[in-house]
């Protein structure tokens, strides 16, 4: 009997090959570097810190961004998922407006707002209304390349945040921990590949174990934007009901839920950092072990590597993969967002 993971199988459900994009994230890695550094970027010194504007897979770069840094913040990093900006931000904040299309209401929304204020804007897109507005305005545009899905162009927001993030000195730059970690994914990605069969595949076998079930991913510091970006990447690519949560703070109150469920149909993952707090890693076990007596399976991920880039960026590819090969496990087509294309077309 053929594997229902087979690369023939994913081949022919995978019809626009969103799979290559995702292998090709540690070449997205490298390729946006290049593309930031061409946008020369001016030194920027906001003292307030940065706010990252955008929605779905371009939000997300703000989030791992501020992963990646952990501890080593000096100043804010604020992601804004909404029109406009919040009301404490000020003018000397950096406000990055990050929309793959150019034409994200709310993105445009945040580019004007950001004028108004008087604080220096910068802009990642593939064109679009936003680059018309960003030339017009001269305000620096990270050129992306097209012909990615939006949710597929993780590298690309990642780096521009980043990069932006360096020029306003909220942390180090991270150039190098980038190209390290695009090396270090290129030799993880063969292992979890269409062509790898299950039992030697990770991403293979935890998406089996998932099957159609809602799931639940937790993470804790480096990988909650990882949990996030799952639960997103679960939504569009599988099609398939999903959650992220956050510990600690899901042991002051989530885990009450569990205990009040029977036989639940769902799944849980656990998305664990080698280099957690080991009081952090304790809170996974119990916590691990609180949901799973619910009913549901359970699973718990850990990646290594030398840095936090490394290991979220990894995480974040691996991810990606379980959500497409869960997608194909159901026979769907990773690719189409009918739901949402017909929910902007009614707004």
């Amino acid at each position: 009997m053929s594997s229902p993971l087979s690369a023939d199988l994913i081949g022919k459900i995978d019809k626009s090959d969103i799979t290559a994009d995702i292998l090709a994230t540690p070449d997205h890695l490298r390729d946006a570097l290049w593309r930031a550094e061409s946008a020369q970027i001016p030194d920027l010194d906001t003292k307030d810190g940065i706010i990252v504007c955008g929605m779905g897979g371009s939000a997300i770069g703000g989030d791992l961004l501020a992963s990646a840094y952990g501890d080593r913040l000096v100043r804010p990093v604020h992601v804004e998922r909404h029109y406009g900006l919040p009301s404490w931000a000020t003018g000397d904040m950096a406000v990055l407006c990050i929309s793959y299309s150019g034409n994200t209401e709310e993105t445009l929304a945040s580019f004007e707002a950001a004028e108004a204020l008087g604080a220096p804007r910068v802009v990642a897109t593939t064109g679009g209304k936003l680059a018309d507005l960003a030339r017009k305005a001269d305000v620096p545009v990270i050129g992306l390349p097209s012909g990615l899905q939006p949710r597929a162009a993780v590298a690309y927001s990642f780096v521009s945040v980043a990069e932006v993030a360096a020029r306003a000195v909220v942390g180090p730059g991270l150039r190098s921990e980038i190209d390290f970690a695009a090396d270090y994914m290129d030799g993880l990605k063969e292992s979890w590949a269409p062509e790898t069969p299950e039992k030697k595949n990770l991403a293979k076998k935890v998406s089996v174990e998932i099957g159609d079930r809602p799931v639940t991913i937790y993470g804790a510091d480096l990988t909650v934007s990882a949990a996030r970006r799952l639960k997103c990447q679960m939504n569009e690519n599988a099609k398939s009901v999903a959650s992220w949560s956050e510990l600690p703070e899901a042991d002051h109150n989530e885990i009450s839920g569990w205990s009040g469920v029977g036989n639940a149909n769902g799944f849980a993952l656990f998305l664990q950092d080698s280099d957690q707090h080991p009081r952090i890693h304790r809170r996974f076990e119990l916590t691990e072990k609180i949901v799973a007596s619910s009913g549901v399976g359970t699973r718990t991920l850990s990646i290594e590597g030398d840095s936090r880039t490394k290991r979220l960026m990894s995480l974040v590819m691996l991810g990606d993969l379980i959500s497409l090969y869960v997608a194909v496990l159901k026979g769907t087509d990773p690719t189409p967002v009918e739901t949402i294309e017909r929910f902007k077309k009614e707004l």
